[in-house]
Formats: structure tokens, C-alpha cells, sequence
């Protein structure tokens, strides 16, 4: 189990856990996801970290398809500040116990920022890390939002 399976049975929130044989190989974790799992990609999202106003240790996180790119931008407007930038991954991976390529929204060693792609509401359920490379948990939208105290908001170019 990892803190992000953990949290949603804890909050008796309605999942699915999917594994797969993860391929060190592969170019981007989140397709390689969809791709296994049978997925549409834009219903399987990526965890992002930013760091805010140059601030190397000051991050927010954006959940986003993974066939999207995330528009440094409207994040820094979805946390209302002047400059948003990608974290470092050794940094994102310290502040959140997890792994690059396996990054959870949920169960994340301290509470962030969070922000969800509002295209995620157009389904019933998503998909987004469950805290390891070749682990996803599926759930509602509304779910994720309420775990993680995420907010709906555009994040991707349309």
C-alpha cells in the first residue's frame, strides 16, 4: 500500500487500483499509463509540482491530462502569483515522499496548493498516480478535489 491508497481507504472514498508492469524504458510515465491500462489519455491525469515566484522550495501542485502540456501561466494564476516555474525533481520527490514518475496528488508528505485541470470533470472517474511508477488509482474528480483541497481551474492551453 502507499499513502495515497491508504488515504482514500481511510476516507472510504470509491477507487479502483490499477497495476502494471511499468517499462523503465518508457518516454512519459502518464501515456505509457493509458496506453496499458486501455485508457483515454485525456482521463488519465499527471502530478506536476511548481515552484512559485522563484522560490525553489515554495511549490504548488497541477494535475493535468497526460497527453496536455501544463501552461506555466494559468498555473501561476491559478495560485495567484507573478511567475510559476517546474520544480526540481529532487526537491518535488523530498517534498512529497514520492518518486518522479510516480508523484500522488494524494497522501503527499505535506499539504500543497493543488490545482485540478477543469477538463477532469468531464468524466466520471480519473486516473492519477497511486505513489509508484506503474500504480494508478481511479476516483472521482470531486474526490480527488475534496482529498487533496484542490481547486478546479484551466491549466492547459484549450
Amino acid at each position: 500500500m502507499t499513502p495515497a491508497i491508504n488515504l482514500a481507504k481511510k476516507k472510504k472514498i470509491a477507487h479502483t487500483v490499477h497495476q502494471y508492469d511499468h517499462d523503465p524504458r518508457a518516454q512519459s510515465y502518464g501515456l505509457e499509463a493509458a496506453e496499458v491500462l486501455g485508457q483515454n489519455p485525456q482521463q488519465v491525469f499527471k502530478t506536476l509540482l511548481f515552484a512559485l515566484n522563484g522560490v525553489a522550495n515554495q511549490l504548488a501542485v497541477a494535475i493535468i491530462p497526460v497527453s496536455e502540456q501544463l501552461n506555466l501561466k494559468l498555473a501561476a494564476k491559478a495560485a495567484k502569483v507573478k511567475k510559476a516555474d517546474m520544480a526540481n525533481p529532487d526537491i518535488a520527490q523530498k517534498v512529497t515522499g514520492y518518486v518522479v514518475g510516480g508523484i500522488s496528488p494524494l497522501g503527499q508528505k505535506k499539504a500543497l496548493p493543488t490545482f485540478i485541470h477543469q477538463s477532469a470533470l468531464e468524466f466520471d472517474t480519473i486516473c492519477v498516480s497511486a505513489g509508484k511508477r506503474g500504480l494508478e488509482i481511479e476516483l472521482a474528480p470531486n474526490d480527488l478535489a475534496s482529498l487533496t483541497r484542490g481547486e478546479f481551474v484551466c491549466l492547459c492551453q484549450p
